[in-house]
C-alpha cells in the first residue's frame, strides 16, 4: 500500500506568523494562519483538512460496504464539521459531525443505516481519530 505524504511550513510566531500546507500529490497547496484557524480569515487549517479527509474516507467506505451488500449507490455525499475547542490550557478537536445524503436504489432504511454505521466505524480516518466523538446523520434521498 502507498504511503501518503503532506508537508507544512510555519514562519514566525503563533499570531503573526503564516504557513503553507501542501499535499504530496500536488493536488493542493495553500496558506494557513492563526486567523484562518481560530478566526474567519482566508486560508485553510488543519481541522478543515481533517474534515475533508474524513468526509472522503466515509463516503468511499459507505460505497464499498453498500457494494459488498449488493447495492450500487448512485450518489454518496458527505460533509464533516470538525469542532476545535479550548480545553484547559490548549485546544482539542472535541467532535466531528458527519452528515451524509445517499441515493441508493432498492435499499431499505434499516439496511442503509446499518451500512452507514459500519462505514463510520470502519473507515481508516474514523479509526485514526478514535479519541474524538464522531456523530453521523445519514439520510436516503430519492
Amino acid at each position: 500500500m502507498p504511503v501518503r505524504k503532506a508537508n507544512a511550513v510555519w514562519e514566525g510566531d503563533l499570531k503573526g506568523g503564516k504557513g503553507t500546507v501542501a499535499l504530496g500529490s500536488g493536488a493542493y497547496q495553500g496558506p494557513y494562519s492563526f486567523g484562518s484557524r481560530f478566526e474567519e480569515a482566508t486560508g485553510t487549517n488543519p481541522e478543515e483538512l481533517i474534515g475533508a479527509a474524513h468526509a472522503g474516507c466515509f463516503s468511499m467506505a459507505l460505497s464499498a460496504g453498500l457494494g459488498r451488500a449488493g447495492f450500487t449507490p448512485q450518489r454518496v455525499a458527505t460533509s464533516a464539521k470538525v469542532h476545535l475547542e479550548k480545553v484547559g490550557e490548549g485546544f482539542k478537536i472535541t467532535r466531528i459531525e458527519l452528515d451524509n445524503e445517499s441515493s441508493v436504489p432498492e435499499i431499505d432504511e434499516a439496511t442503509f443505516q446499518d451500512q452507514a454505521r459500519k462505514a463510520k466505524e470502519g473507515c481508516p480516518v474514523s479509526q485514526a481519530l478514535g479519541g474524538v466523538e464522531i456523530t453521523l446523520n445519514a439520510r436516503l434521498t430519492s
